[in-house]
């Protein structure tokens, strides 16, 4: 039997509205026994992250300098459904599930093939060079909104 949970993460694979990045892993990413460290999974993330920011012709520098903001990350949860090992190549699929004036909600997919590797829900706040929350560039919104689901 499918979980619904599942169908619908498998459906999300064939949607339009993600932005999606690759990744291959290399022995540096695993342990001894060739399986991805936990924790290098929010490494990948966090790249198929600043490559959509890139995507849209922004940096994150260019955002602190331009803007005078930075993303942070506010909450990360996690679930590993299978392991990875040394040399799969992994595609994550980015999702917005929704704006506020100062955050971004996301999910993160990792996959292997048709295998889900993981699921991550992310949220992200923009702050100013202070640390304060401040608004997100207009820009930045204007070119996410492709990715929302």
């Amino acid at each position: 039997m499918i979980s619904i949970k599942y169908f619908i993460n498998l459906i999300s694979l064939f949607m339009t509205k993600q932005f999606r990045f690759e990744v291959k892993v290399y022995y540096e990413d695993t342990d001894s026994g060739g399986v991805v460290y936990y924790a290098n999974y929010l490494k990948f993330l966090e790249r198929a992250r600043s490559e959509a920011i890139y995507s849209i012709g922004l940096t994150n520098k260019k955002l602190l300098e331009e803007f005078g903001t930075s993303f942070i990350v506010k909450s990360c949860n996690i679930n590993y459904k299978k392991p990875s090992m040394f040399e799969d190549k992994l595609t994550i699929l980015t999702s917005i599930k929704s704006f506020t004036k100062t955050s971004i909600n996301m999910i993160q997919i990792i996959n292997r093939d048709k295998d889900v590797i993981s699921e991550a829900e992310i949220c992200l706040v923009t702050v100013n060079q202070k640390g304060k929350p401040t608004k997100i560039p207009q820009v930045v919104i204007d070119n996410f909104k492709k990715y929302i689901n």
